[in-house]
Parts: structure tokens; C-alpha cells; sequence
């Protein structure tokens, strides 16, 4: 399907059948094909001050397997059987080339899709992410909250815990905590589906060897006020990406595309509805991240001593040469 035919469809919302699950998929707006991918344990509803944000684009949206209304597989998937997932779902679509938004975990997911489908994937965003193994985790007490779907499930616990769990506006906010959790237990992800998702991350090798292979220009796009994914992240991503910028929302935390407020919605629409790419202001006007600004941010880290996830990860990225 080319650019002009998404452009001319309607918004579908339907299940497809595909390697065994039923997904949950819905397709908006008009534009260039967009496919999100979002983040651990999250539903395609949660896109919502996104999809209001690019209104010049086509949006594909699914629930992964475990989220939403997505069947839960009874095996585990790997990331790159996720990737495979994304593709085969592009192919039943019938889209030749699509641009790809990986949030948090989906951006983990989106890397390797890029990295499999080069020619397949024109623009890539990845928001509030990660290398994975490699890169630099959020501390062990933010690690111990994201290990649980709690937050999908209780609301007390999802006020108590989202402002110093996910930063930004959600720190000072009460109101905006609380549209958080409701649309979040709107569909929550299935147990074992979120727990397949953390055995995925956890089992994988991390993409710092995967980032030279992929040619798609890519935003990076990151809050500096993310506990989640501290901001480092970004800058390995952003460095180790042979055609990248990067962009920090002041103020903002990892639910950055979530905040209808968020400057960074702006800023990634430009980017994707850009005709040509020297044409976008947001693109000529993000960061190229160099090898001292990346030795910088890392120097700031400090690994402790008492995180054992952090240093395993720090040798990893030693191994790699990062």
C-alpha cells in the first residue's frame, strides 16, 4: 500500500489472526503510515494525546500479546520474535514502508525491526528507550515497580508510586496521575503476558551491536526527568545510530508522548510529516550527540556499587566497546 492509498482509508479497528494470536489493531488519521509500538503491559488507548498530536499521519496501532485486548501466548516471545511480529503485521496490512514511533520496551522492539526491515522502515522514532543490556537502568527501587503490572490494576497504588516512578509532570500533577491510571486499567495486560514481556528484556542482549546496521534517520526523543530510562540512554542511542539527532524535553519524564502538553509532540510530528528530512525544523535543529557528551552523561551515572543490574550492564557496554 503506498502513502496515497493510507491516505484515502478510514479508521478500521479490528482483530487479526496472526502466528497463532489474536491482535487487537486500529488504523487513524490520514498520512504516511506510522506503526507504534508501545510500551511494557500498555493498550493501543493509551495512544491517545499522541494520535491528537500527528494529526498528518496514519496511525497503526496494536496491542501486543498479554496487552490489551491482544490474546496472551502461552510460550514466550523473544524481542526479535516481536520484531518479526511488527513486520508480519505490516505485511498484512498491505503497507510497503512505514515510518516506526518504539516507546520504552517497544522501542527496544522497534530497533530490531529497523535493523531486520532497513529498507521497509523510511523514518524511526524512539522515545523514552533504551540499548537495553548496555545501557543504563533506572534505580533498583524504580526496577522493582516496573517488575510489577500493579500500576494497571490498583489505583492507590498507581497514585502512590507514578510521580517518583515516572517523573515529569506526573511528580506535580494530581490530575494528570489520575487520567494516567484510569486509561491505563481501562485493559490491562494479562499476568503472564507482562511477564513474558520482562523475560523478554531481560533475556536479551541489548542492541549496542545492532545500532551501526541501521540506516533509517532516527529522533531520538527523551525527557530529562525519566527515572525509567535515565537520559544516557538516549545519548548511547543517539551516538551509536549512524544517522540520528536528539532531542530532550526539558522537564518532561517517561511518560512524555502520554501528556497532551509534552513539547516533544510537536517536535516528532515535524519530523515525520517533514516531506524531505532537511526540510524539518525539528530534525535540523536536534542534537548530534558526540563520544564526549555520551562519556559525560555516563561519567554522571556513577555506578553504585549496590546496584548489581547497573554494573552488570556497564561491563556489558565495556565488552561492546561503548
Amino acid at each position: 500500500m503506498t502513502a496515497a492509498t493510507a491516505a484515502a482509508s478510514t479508521t478500521a479497528e479490528r482483530f487479526l489472526r496472526l502466528g497463532g494470536l489474536s491482535l487487537h489493531v486500529r488504523e487513524s488519521g490520514d498520512g504516511f503510515p506510522l506503526l507504534l509500538i508501545n510500551g511494557i503491559g500498555a493498550h493501543n488507548e493509551m495512544w491517545a494525546p499522541l494520535e491528537q498530536a500527528l494529526a498528518g499521519v496514519r496511525l497503526i496501532a496494536y496491542d501486543a500479546p498479554g496487552t490489551g485486548r491482544s490474546s496472551t501466548s502461552m510460550v514466550p516471545h523473544t524481542l526479535d520474535g516481536l520484531a518479526r511480529l511488527a513486520a508480519t503485521l505490516v505485511d498484512r496490512l498491505g503497507y510497503e514502508q512505514v515510518d516506526v514511533l518504539g516507546y520504552s520496551f517497544g522501542g527496544l522492539i522497534a530497533q530490531r525491526l529497523a535493523a531486520r526491515e532497513p529498507r521497509r522502515v523510511r523514518r524511526l522514532v524512539l522515545a523514552a528507550t533504551t540499548p537495553g543490556w548496555g545501557g543504563v537502568p533506572g534505580s533498583l527501587q524504580t526496577m522493582a515497580h516496573m517488575a510489577t503490572p500493579l500500576r494497571y490494576y490498583w489505583r492507590a497504588y498507581h497514585e502512590a508510586v507514578l510521580g517518583d516512578l515516572m517523573g515529569g509532570r506526573a511528580r506535580s500533577d494530581p490530575d494528570f496521575v489520575r487520567r494516567q491510571g484510569a486509561v491505563r486499567r481501562h485493559h490491562p495486560p494479562s499476568l503472564l503476558g507482562y511477564a513474558w514481556q520482562l523475560a523478554a528484556l531481560m533475556a536479551d542482549p541489548g542492541t549496542l551491536r545492532l545500532l551501526g546496521t541501521i540506516p533509517s534517520p532516527t529522533l531520538v526523543v527523551a525527557g530529562d526527568d525519566d527515572p525509567v530510562m535515565p537520559l544516557a540512554n538516549a545519548l548511547l542511542l543517539a551516538h551509536g545510530l549512524p544517522q540520528a539527532r536528539l532531542f530532550v524535553a526539558p522537564g518532561d519524564g517517561h511518560l512524555l508522548l502520554l501528556d497532551r502538553e509534552s513539547v516533544a509532540l510537536p517536535v516528532i510530528e515535524d519530523f515525520l510529516t517533514s516531506p524531505e528530512l532537511d526540510g524539518s525544523r525539528a530534525w535540523r535543529e536536534a542534537e548530534a550527540v558526540t563520544a564526549p557528551r555520551v562519556e559525560a552523561a555516563l561519567a554522571r551515572e556513577a555506578v553504585q556499587l549496590h546496584h548489581p543490574l547497573a554494573m552488570a550492564s556497564a561491563a556489558f557496554r565495556a565488552l561492546c566497546g561503548a
